[in-house]
């Protein structure tokens, strides 16, 4: 039976009525090769990797092309067969990245395995041979700030619960929902690996109630494969109230198991690991097929012609996706990668025409939002910031800190647990810019503390 949960997180918002979601939740994700692919050395902010290959090597499809030189970092595979045109250094989100270019000569892997079919046995597979699958596969967070995978299984800390991400709680992002329904069978082996690659006691699929057909669909296969599971660890699918950032991991862990993670702590401090649902099914990708993470699912929506989600290689050129998706249909727009609500805005009334940016492992939609103009005004102290920040914290009283480079007291004022969700500036009448400014502030916080850290090692 599914279990529905009444306690959450304190805060949050409900940013809209669903008509977002609707634009591509009931269409089937298409499949897209593009003729050529543009992988980043640094597939999220600090993860560096070493490129193994140069131009005018010849690569198949899953071959290692990276190799991690920093520790937010995960082994790169190539996401096509073909050849190294180019490496060198694009522009890609007002960054300069060394990027691998590859021109596609094909042919592309056809995906009929049982894994996709029906639940496969682990008793083969040990708790460090999955563990070793997941880090050689190039797994990372893929809903968040793309983490390595691999290093949170890797913790001595004692883990009791696994909370698979799939609340999906930015408005729009419809990839993991997709994800559930057309791939069913590989998300519930996914999270059996993961289950038995963290050691924890249980693991719970968490998706929000906007969802229903995805959580009959694999609690159906569940309890239909109960036999099959006898002797693992269990496996339950709670179902949470529909409120952003249900899918923030401390938001999640709250949520779920009435815990909370220590302040400048991780999920492992309160006994508990998090991933994202594409990741599951990532690892049994790894496991069952022996495929790297080199594709992902990425919702292309908002003021687009045809919007959708695309399976596509990882570097596909996001211009090409919205090309694909019939073009934009609004002269004055905004460019998102990612959601609404934390995603960064990338380009302002785009043409069609120059690149944007290129599709990472952790790319979870592109986004096309009409752009409208606003004027901030002085805070009236409403303190609506502070009634509805999931973290606790006060944004209005942390910018005005922040604003006069009084840092101590940003510190007191806890800054450093910002999860930049953007419901402060959401909910803001003054227009306030207060994500923005927290998260700024939170970055210097931690920097701070990182410096004293050291100056006492």
């Amino acid at each position: 039976m599914l279990k529905k949960i009444k306690h959450a997180f304190p805060g949050g918002v409900h940013p809209t009525d669903g008509y977002d979601k609707a634009l591509t939740m009931n269409l089937p994700v298409r499949v897209y090769w593009p003729e050529t692919v543009t992988i980043l050395s640094e597939q999220s902010f600090g993860g560096k990797c070493s490129f193994l290959v140069k131009p005018g090597d010849q690569v198949t499809e899953g071959q290692e092309i990276g190799r991690p030189e920093a520790f937010m970092a995960a082994p790169l595979h190539a996401s096509v067969s073909g050849k190294v045109v180019d490496i060198r250094e694009v522009q890609n989100q007002g960054r300069n990245i060394l990027a691998c270019i590859m021109k596609r000569e094909g042919p592309e892997k056809e995906e009929n395995y049982s894994y996709q079919k029906g639940l496969e046995s682990l008793e083969k597979y040990t708790r460090e041979e999955l563990i070793a699958m997941i880090r050689d596969g190039g797994l990372t967070g893929m809903g968040g700030a793309g983490f390595p995978t691999h290093k949170k299984y890797e913790t001595d800390k004692k883990i009791s619960e696994l909370l698979i991400n799939a609340a999906e709680c930015e408005p729009f992002l419809t990839c993991d929902y997709r994800l559930m329904l057309e791939q069913s069978f590989a998300v519930i082996n996914g999270v059996r690996v993961l289950l038995k690659a963290s050691g924890a006691d249980k693991a719970y699929i968490c998706m929000e109630d906007n969802k229903p057909e995805a959580a009959k669909l694999l609690q159906k296969i569940l309890e239909e494969g109960k036999d099959q599971m006898q002797g693992e660890k269990p496996v339950e699918i709670k179902i949470l109230p529909t409120q952003y950032p249900q899918g923030g991991e401390r938001q999640l862990i709250q949520a779920v198991l009435n815990k909370e993670v220590p302040m400048g702590g991780l999920p492992a401090d309160a006994g508990v690991i998090v991933s994202n649902i594409g990741t599951a099914k990532a690892a049994a990708d790894m496991t069952f097929a022996g495929i790297p993470l080199t594709r992902r699912i990425v919702t292309v929506t908002g003021s687009v012609k045809n919007p959708g989600n695309y399976l596509v290689p990882i570097g596909t050129s996001a211009r090409e996706l919205l090309n694909l998706a019939g073009g934009v249909t609004v002269e004055k727009n905004r460019i998102i990668a990612g959601g609404p609500m934390t995603g960064p805005c990338v380009a302002s009334d785009w043409n069609g025409e120059e690149e944007l940016f290129y599709v990472t492992k952790n790319t979870s939609g592109i986004l096309v939002l009409p752009d409208r103009e606003y004027e901030e005004s002085p805070c009236i102290r409403c303190a609506g910031c502070e009634s509805v920040c999931p973290a606790g914290l006060v944004p209005y009283q942390i910018e005005f800190a922040y604003m006069n480079e009084d840092y101590d007291l940003c510190e007191e004022l806890y800054a450093s647990e910002c999860i930049a969700c953007g419901c402060c500036s959401y909910i803001c009448p003054a227009k306030r810019e207060l994500s923005v400014r927290t998260r700024m502030a939170r970055d210097i916080v931690k920097q701070r503390m990182r410096e004293r850290a050291v100056k006492k090692s």
